[in-house]
């Protein structure tokens, strides 16, 4: 190759450089013989058009609860189930008896009596979103059904089929910010913001039985509380403006006790030094990553609708409400660039300004900070796998408010070659065999053409998601998780909108 060409094609890859993995589209039809390159570019239109999220899998530590209304979407409501987990070998204190020598100088026999004191649910929280003085109000039941470990939960799940509404553990009406406190109290670098519930002091109760009886049978306590209480459901029965992210569930058994000196052991003395000094201590049951939590969504069906059949322009909506979805010009690939190396391909997603609703509603919802790309047929598995982008078919986006309200995918130039080796087998099986087994049609039968096929695994389409990006400490993505707090964005595009630009630069190879 001559030197001039050279120079030429590394300094149209330098111009690219954003990605190191740019395509090869045409690399099978380039000649051996010397070619000269020309670095070129072009722009394809991209259709987009809303689609509702129905439901999105909803693996999260979080629970949100609460009841928010939004003068464009409507109303949703947020509850959430949740088990509690039980460490192995599990006890709780010896019981003193004071007036036995023995039981005095056991620094693990502390508890008072075989009797629980009290019993509470802790919900603590960093975060909320709404309106923080709006009065709400909770209830908590407990669930007659274990929640399954194998199963992927969705935000549609319904939480009937997990409990009885007359199993009413208790309930709280509360705030987000607790007026009872002072400005002084919560504005300290430790305090952290949290509902605390009282529940039947039974429950507690049966707990502590239950664990006395597995100590005299030399048996473990954690698998008899799970199947003794399968966990509890967290639901909003009053008040609307308020979403709480809860991100610290624990259950408190509490009992009375004698107060111990650590070093010695002995038992403190009040300060008449013949009355032994008692307190209170307590078990956690907390829910953990471990086990299970499936947060419930409800939404207004009509007013999410009613935007999804807008076609002016697009929408993103979450939780679990609207998501955006693009046609790649994929034929025009195959048209004009069969014979062509992509370097890249760039797809920008504008958002309009959102103007607080002329600022009429003082919560208003902002667009999300992240969003996913995602082929459509992935999009489900990519979530239920815990998967994280890889570059290839899937990318993550952030949202700039500096470079004109855009999520920008700087190089999809893998995502295009993938789809279109895609067709490429597909073509050369139904040449071979005539159908394709492992892809049905509408009929419920192989595919046979093509077109079938294209329709079947819906090939040029791509789902943009919103999502919460969970890094390391050294800013690697470790979890993609949907994102199931409050937020909305007004797209640029609609199947009769204006049409996305796909910018693409490319290598033209000719003798």
């Amino acid at each position: 190759m001559k030197a001039k060409y050279i120079l030429i094609a590394l300094l149209t890859l330098s111009f690219v450089a954003c990605d190191d993995n740019t395509g090869a589209l045409g690399l099978e039809m380039f000649p051996g013989s010397d070619q000269n390159i020309y670095g070129k570019s072009t722009t394809f239109e991209v259709t987009t058009q809303s689609k509702i999220a129905e439901e999105v899998f909803a693996k999260t530590s979080v629970g949100y609860l609460g009841k928010f209304t939004d003068p464009n979407f409507g109303y949703y409501e947020a509850g959430f189930l949740t088990q509690f987990n039980c460490i192995e070998n599990f006890s709780f204190p010896a019981v003193c008896n004071p007036d036995n020598e023995a039981d005095r100088d056991n620094p693990d026999a502390i508890m008072l009596s075989n009797t629980i004191y009290r019993t509470e649910l802790v919900l603590t929280y960093t975060s909320y979103f709404g309106d923080s003085l709006a009065p709400s109000r909770l209830s908590i039941y407990e669930l007659d059904k274990e929640l399954d470990k194998q199963a992927a939960y969705f935000t549609s799940i319904d939480p009937i089929d997990f409990y009885d509404p007359t199993d009413l553990l208790g309930r709280k009406a509360y705030t987000a910010v607790n007026q009872a406190l002072s400005d002084s109290l919560r504005n300290l670098s430790t305090y952290i913001p949290s509902l605390v519930i009282t529940l039947p002091q039974s429950l507690g109760q049966e707990i502590l039985d239950k664990s006395r009886e597995c100590e005299k049978n030399n048996q473990d306590f954690a698998p008899v509380f799970m199947d003794m209480f399968k966990g509890i459901y967290v639901k909003n029965d009053y008040g609307d403006g308020t979403i709480l992210y809860i991100d610290q569930i624990e259950m408190n058994v509490i009992y009375e006790c004698f107060i111990r000196n650590n070093s010695t052991g002995e038992i403190y003395k009040m300060h008449d030094e013949k009355t032994d000094s008692t307190g209170y201590s307590y078990r956690t049951f907390a829910a953990t990553k471990e086990i299970i939590q499936a947060n419930s969504f409800k939404s207004d069906e009509n007013l999410i609708n009613q935007k999804v059949a807008e076609t002016e322009w697009t929408y993103l909506k979450t939780p679990a409400g609207i998501y955006t979805q693009a046609t790649l010009p994929l034929a025009e690939f195959e048209d004009k660039l069969s014979q062509d190396t992509l370097n890249v391909v760039q797809l920008a997603f504008t958002n309009y300004n959102q103007t607080n609703d002329e600022n009429k509603y003082a919560f208003s919802m902002s667009a999300p900070t992240y969003v996913l790309l995602v082929r459509e047929k992935n999009k489900e598995s990519f979530f239920k796998n815990n998967e994280i982008n890889d570059n290839l078919t899937s990318y993550i986006a952030q949202h700039s408010y500096i470079y004109n309200n855009q999520y920008v995918f700087s190089n999809l130039s893998q995502l295009i070659n993938i789809c279109l080796t895609e067709k490429a087998t597909a073509v050369e099986e139904l040449a071979t065999f005539g159908k394709i087994d492992d892809v049905l049609g509408e009929n419920g039968q192989p595919v046979t053409t093509i077109k079938e096929w294209e329709k079947a695994t819906e090939w040029d389409k791509i789902a943009l998601i919103p999502v919460n990006v969970v890094t390391d400490t050294n800013g690697n993505v470790v979890s993609i998780l949907n994102d199931l707090q409050p937020g909305y964005t007004k797209l640029k595009g609609g199947l009769t909108g204006s049409k996305l630009d796909l910018d693409i630069i490319y290598t033209s190879f000719e003798k």
